[in-house]
């Protein structure tokens, strides 16, 4: 299988009040060794002001301007936040990025930090971490997607490839 993880990184306008992104993506095979295939990245600019609980109108379009230029197959996404934003079915910015691509792929939410109706069921504890990442789904079924945030290769909480992809979007901002 293979895997593109995606993340985005915001920047304020030093004389302006435009702001730019930076969105990095790794196309990867295998889990628990990962191997890079490609690395990716793309500005973005004019980028929507931030709102309070509409994050995705924020990064979906950075998002999409990675995917749309990858010519190369991959089978599953990887976003830096939720898919869902309880256990019933309240759309976070996963699925919304899910309902907009043109070609649908599972997509996998890690995120970092508890959103207050995700319960404990979606927590993946990794390594000796005293925080959980809390990890959301479409496309792919929750337990198998746990299982595979759970075995990402790296062994404290954050995986090596979230690591990664970060750093790949932080060294261009």
């Amino acid at each position: 299988m293979i895997y593109l993880i995606l993340d985005v990184h915001y920047k304020e306008g030093q004389e302006t009040d435009a702001v730019t992104a930076t969105v990095a993506g790794i196309r990867f095979e295998g889990i628990k060794q990962s191997r890079i295939l490609n690395e990716y990245t793309v500005e973005v600019n004019d980028v929507a002001p931030y709102e309070s609980g509409q994050f995705y109108k924020r990064e979906m379009p950075c998002l999409l301007a990675l995917i749309n230029q990858i010519d190369e197959p991959f089978d599953v996404i990887i976003i830096d936040g939720y898919v869902f934003l309880d256990s019933v079915g309240k759309a976070g910015l996963g699925k919304y990025l899910y309902d907009h691509l043109a070609n649908t792929k599972p997509i996998i939410g890690i995120a970092k930090n508890h959103f207050y109706d995700i319960t404990e069921d979606y927590a993946v504890w990794r390594g000796i971490s005293k925080r959980p990442l809390y990890v959301t789904s479409i496309g792919i079924n929750i337990t198998t997607a746990k299982k595979m945030v759970s075995e990402m290769e790296g062994e404290h909480r954050i995986p090596k490839m979230v690591a990664d992809v970060d750093k790949l979007g932080r060294v261009i901002n």
